[in-house]
């Protein structure tokens, strides 16, 4: 049997871009592949112009609550995608490592998050094809 794929995206606050990067992979990976957000420096709750951008698709990211990224969860995971948050990630050999240069809608209103939105959605649609193709 094959293993499910796991990601893991990496934002500095964890409530933002890796929010919705996790909440979209998640939509559309139907069970098939295992989902992981976390951030360097979590915030306290959830972006609420991200939360805005992502209900108007449906999508409720409200109940989310920002994680620390740990050892544990890049070692658990096969891909790691870092959205700004540097060299604080760790570093393991084996794992692949992508990094998506995303404005950060921290502070930003839903205009402004809107089109953070759409291009993690294009990124995430290309990773599901990716790892299910």
């Amino acid at each position: 049997m094959l293993k499910t794929p796991e990601v893991l995206f990496v934002c500095v606050h964890n409530a933002g871009r890796s929010q919705m990067a996790a909440a979209l992979l998640q939509h559309y990976g139907m069970g098939r592949i295992a989902v992981r957000s976390a951030g360097s420096a979590p915030a306290e709750k959830v972006n609420p112009a991200a939360a805005a951008a992502l209900a108007e698709w449906g999508l409720d990211i409200t109940a989310e609550v920002p994680s620390k990224l740990t050892t544990e969860d890049v070692e658990a995971s096969d891909v790691v995608i870092t959205m700004g948050c540097g060299d604080t990630c760790p570093v393991f050999p084996g794992k692949r490592y992508l990094d998506w240069q995303l404005d950060d809608p921290a502070g930003q209103g839903i205009d402004a998050v809107r089109p953070i939105r759409d291009e993690i959605d294009r990124r995430v649609r290309g990773l599901v094809a990716e790892l299910l193709g």
